[in-house]
């Protein structure tokens, strides 16, 4: 059975059809945003004066969690040839991806 997942982005601030989501922060609180491409040139417009005087943080990285980035599909095969029982889609298991990095 095929299947197509189509996601529809709608500018939240006039109900027209979003390019993109924005994402800032101000405070303490950070915000995302669906927005036209005309809606997100406003919305850097009006914020280019403060931005120009203000200073770039840098994000922090979170550390990898175990196992990310690898190749979920030849974990699942290493788990299902090892003994473990993986569903086909989702999360592969902490203990799962534990044995197949001490496997590799």
């Amino acid at each position: 059975m095929a299947r197509q997942i189509r996601v529809f982005l709608t500018d939240d601030i006039d109900g027209s059809d979003a390019d993109r989501t924005v994402e800032f922060s101000l405070g303490s609180a950070s915000y995302s945003i669906d927005l036209s491409d005309a809606n997100a040139a406003k919305l850097e417009e009006a914020l280019a004066p403060f931005i120009a005087k203000a200073q770039r943080v840098g994000r922090t990285r979170k550390a990898a969690a175990p196992g990310r980035g690898a190749n979920t599909a030849a974990v699942r095969v290493w788990a299902r040839e090892n003994g473990f029982e993986v569903s086909d889609r989702g999360r592969v298991p902490a203990n799962v991806l534990e044995a197949y990095n001490a496997a590799h």
